[in-house]
């Protein structure tokens, strides 16, 4: 499922981040917080990869 705004992108890549241990999990906050807690990191990897062109900065 990959993402259908800007917004979304940003914030599984920092869910991502987290889930390797690459930042720390303490400052993850709103949607990247929920997403590093209920999904894989395939899941996140396929809603962060893509090109952001074109796309919304945020969706309704």
């Amino acid at each position: 499922m990959p993402a259908r705004s800007k917004a979304q992108q940003k914030a599984a890549g920092a869910a991502l981040s987290a889930k390797r241990g690459k930042t720390p999990r303490s400052k993850l906050k709103g949607a990247s917080k929920e997403m590093a807690e209920s999904m894989t990191e395939k899941q996140m990897e396929d809603v962060a990869k893509g090109s952001t062109k074109g796309k919304p900065e945020h969706v309704d």
